[in-house]
């Protein structure tokens, strides 16, 4: 079974993504801040990762800047969508 780590700091985010990850068939390991992603990243070797782009302690980027130090795995970034978008 292949694994997916989901990195958000929002629980309603986070169960929205591992519910439907799940129902399609991934083991989903989870992780609210940079930190603690790069730790199960370390340990658990995941074969996704989805990251938030906002997170406290690191953001997005800088876990990515850390993750390819360590793999070439792949990762979706999360984004925010701005409430009133101009053209």
């Amino acid at each position: 079974m292949k694994t997916i780590l989901v990195v958000d700091d929002e629980p309603k985010i986070v169960k929205l993504v591992r519910d439907y990850l799940e129902r399609a068939g991934f083991a989903v390991r989870v992780a609210g801040n940079g930190r603690s992603a790069l730790s199960l990243a370390r340990t658990e070797r995941p074969d996704l990762i989805v990251l938030d782009l906002g997170l406290p302690q690191m953001d997005g980027l800088d876990v990515t800047r850390e993750l390819r130090k360590l793999s070439s795995v792949p990762i979706i970034m999360l984004t925010p969508v701005p409430k009133n978008p101009t053209s």
